[in-house]
């Protein structure tokens, strides 16, 4: 005679951890700061972090739908170089042609990434790579340094607030909330999980493949852009040299730490929103504690391998 033994619960604890272990390295963070980082429990440190995740967490909204599509998008920081240069030199014609033109030229990346993927064939990181050098390249001719944008137009989003919530905030909060409606919502959120999950199955159901991932690269393009106009805006200038560099990472990052799968199909807005944060948070503690910025790529390589594995395990699942 055999005796049953409880079923283990090891298997369905690592499973919460891949899938939440976002939101516990958030948690973790906080706590650490709270008990080691003077004056970390104050309304404008907390304003300040919102702030400056603002940038990650809109690419990285764009990269999850690129991402749910089975896909990458590389280029999101060269549009986002691409958009401050495009505001430069359009400013002077009023600050609403200025952000039209900007969002324009992350359409037109987005829509030639999209096409390379969907009626060329090419692979998605070998298309977006394209347009990852052309487009910092393309920034660069149209505005080859620095480029101070100062004026009465140009208003930083990060120093007005609403109800003491500054405005930064709350685009990326709205951002947020439309991308997640769109992805659980709408049909175009559904084709696109049904595309990412297997496109061989969405093309013979007759599904819109190519016009949806058209779609998926222009969305991820004019969110780019719209991170690099906050980005300028905040900062009040204008460098296609360093804005945006290596955002690509941090945002695909992000959404991979936040639960999104590589191999596609699935899209977390919530967790990519904490994969923001805590990117901020773990880079804002290195910052605080004196510690170089050669150790904040390391915590940040760290944590891309740890995404890798968990995303792998997902897979597998």
């Amino acid at each position: 005679m055999y005796l049953a033994l409880p079923p283990s619960t090891a298997p369905q604890q690592l499973r919460l951890l891949r899938d939440y272990g976002v939101y516990l390295g958030v948690a973790v963070l906080v706590l650490a700061n709270i008990v080691l980082t003077p004056h970390f429990v104050s309304a404008e440190n907390f304003r300040t972090q919102a702030v400056q995740a603002a940038p990650v967490l809109i690419v990285a909204l764009g990269m999850a739908l690129a991402i749910g599509s089975e896909g990458v998008d590389l280029s999101v920081g060269s549009v986002m170089a691409l958009s401050t240069s495009l505001v430069s030199l359009y400013l002077g014609y009023g600050v609403w042609i200025a952000l039209i033109v900007a969002v324009l030229g992350g359409v037109l990346v987005g829509a030639a990434n999209g096409s390379l993927v969907a009626f060329v064939g090419v692979q998605p990181i070998v298309a977006t790579l394209a347009l990852m050098v052309a487009g910092r390249g393309l920034a660069l001719v149209l505005l080859p340094q620095l480029k101070d944008i100062r004026g009465p137009g140009m208003v930083s989003p990060g120093s007005g607030a609403l109800f003491g919530v500054p405005y930064l905030v709350l685009i990326e909060a709205g951002l947020a909330l439309a991308v997640a409606f769109t992805v659980r919502r709408t049909t175009f959120g559904r084709q696109l999980l049904a595309i990412g999950d297997s496109r061989p199955a969405a093309q013979l159901a007759g599904l819109p493949v190519r016009r949806v991932l058209i779609l998926v690269y222009v969305c991820s393009g004019v969110l780019a852009a719209i991170a690099g106009v906050l980005a300028s805006a905040r900062l009040q200038a204008s460098d296609p040299t360093s804005l945006g560099s290596l955002m690509e990472l941090s945002a695909i990052t992000a959404v991979v730490v936040g639960g999104t799968s590589l191999s596609g199909g699935r899209v977390r807005i919530g967790g990519t929103v904490a994969g923001a944060v805590l990117i901020q948070l773990l880079t804002a503690t290195l910052i605080k504690h004196d510690l170089p910025p050669s150790w904040t790529q390391i915590a940040q390589a760290v944590v891309i391998v740890l995404a890798v594995y968990a995303a792998r395990e997902r897979g597998k699942r």
